[in-house]
């Protein structure tokens, strides 16, 4: 967050010490400090945490981290003199500059996590999960840049005449407006539809699914009674054509040998029905009616379809193709059931992105622009800490829903209590 960009006025009584501010602050840089630390960690030492999306999580977690490392420390001690000001004014210049861009690169880091869920859910087949692609790295990058680029204005602004030592804040209020739409007001519209896009996408993709599930039976019932009628009488049809072609006369049918069954023969559709069912499932499955039903149904369509095409093999399975079809199709479902599952922290996300940040840019901005609007150091001060909040929560949101992340991160915790 943009700290000190509207400043806290120095009490009236320079010499009161805010002690609060002592307590509240060093527990708070401590925890943003373990946390992100552990994330960093996580993901550096565990092979399977070195996926795609968590490296958005890491760059997330480095700003946090060097807030609490370059910010906080400065900020802490600047309130618990009661707003005071007692340092060379370069170092105020460099405390916000590191604040905007370190609080803008933790926005937009969540907007580039946002990003990336979004294609994960929507095109899961051009989603390569277990690998950091161009288009994450771009991501990343722009992100950062994208801060600094917000923040750099900043030592040439406050270079005024007649500034106030005692007080370290930003002295063009037009840069508080032109900062809080770059990192809030853009950023937070972008993540909400992004999210509400992802959710209904899963929500369509669930409906989608279940109706499959609904409507397979009476489907597999109907077509398996009009496949096979339809493949039994093409087979009674070409066994007829070629019995009476190749029998001379006064000689019986039983005189020759029977001819091999073809492989839309119903022995044929049977064992490969059979062969089918032999893998993965129970002998109640393979018994079951139904069962046989939808596999004998599933195989003459298959059957057909490799037949069309000109390439089916002796056991009546389909060609290549097909089989590279159904693993894509495989795969996608696998990815989406995958996100569906993430996508149950969301309003978590959502609702503490919110609660943390909307209240500090509002009353910021508000400040600016409203001169008869009354806001007291105090407000400012509480949005100002509600904004820190949200580095210590950002690592315990993105990564304690996470099992994996869990068991890392009690392996790190018990091995450095165990040394």
């Amino acid at each position: 967050m943009q700290i000190c960009q509207i400043a806290i006025s120095p009490g009236e009584d320079a010499e009161h010490y805010n002690y609060l501010a002592l307590a509240c602050g060093i527990p708070l840089i401590l925890i943003i400090i373990l946390g992100n630390v552990l994330v960093c960690l996580s993901v550096l030492t565990e092979r399977s945490l070195k996926t795609a999306t968590n490296y958005f999580i890491v760059s997330l977690a480095v700003a946090d981290l060097l807030l609490a490392v370059l910010v906080l420390p400065l900020y802490v001690y600047s309130e618990f003199l009661g707003g005071k000001w007692t340092l060379s004014m370069y170092i105020c210049d460099a405390l916000m500059t590191m604040d905007v861009m370190l609080c803008t690169a933790s926005i937009l880091n969540l907007c580039a996590i946002s990003i990336d869920r979004y294609i994960a859910v929507v095109v899961p087949l051009k989603y390569n999960r277990n690998q950091f692609s161009v288009r994450q790295l771009a991501l990343i990058t722009a992100t950062w840049v994208l801060s600094l680029g917000v923040a750099s204005p900043i030592f040439s602004l406050n270079q005024v005449p007649n500034r106030n030592k005692d007080i370290c804040k930003l002295e063009d209020d037009k840069f508080v407006v032109y900062s809080s739409v770059c990192s809030f007001f853009v950023p937070c519209p972008v993540m909400l539809l992004l999210y509400y896009w992802m959710f209904r996408g899963l929500k369509r993709w669930s409906s989608g699914r279940s109706r499959s599930h609904l409507n397979r039976v009476p489907r597999g019932r109907h077509s398996l009674s009009l496949r096979l009628g339809d493949a039994l009488q093409r087979e009674k049809g070409r066994s007829r054509e070629k019995v009476e072609y190749l029998m001379p006369g006064g000689l019986s049918p039983a005189f020759f040998p029977t001819t091999p069954a073809s492989p839309l023969s119903p022995a044929n559709l049977a064992t490969a029905t059979m062969d089918e069912q032999g893998d993965g499932q129970t002998p109640a499955a393979k018994n079951d009616p139904m069962t046989m039903q939808m596999d004998s149904a599933s195989e003459v369509e298959n059957v057909e379809k490799a037949t069309e095409s000109g390439s089916v093999r002796e056991n009546g399975l389909v060609k290549n193709q097909e089989v590279r079809r159904g693993r894509r199709h495989s795969k996608s479902s696998r990815v989406s059931g995958r996100e569906r599952k993430a996508m149950k922290v969301l309003p978590i996300v959502v609702g503490v992105f919110l609660a943390c940040w909307t209240p500090f840019f509002v009353v910021h901005v508000t400040n600016v622009l409203c001169e008869s609007c009354d806001i007291g150091p105090t407000l400012i001060s509480v949005v100002t800490w509600l904004g820190y909040v949200n580095s210590a929560v950002n690592p315990i949101i993105y990564t304690a829903f996470n099992a994996e992340f869990r068991n890392v991160f009690h392996k790190l915790l018990c091995c450095h209590s165990g040394d």
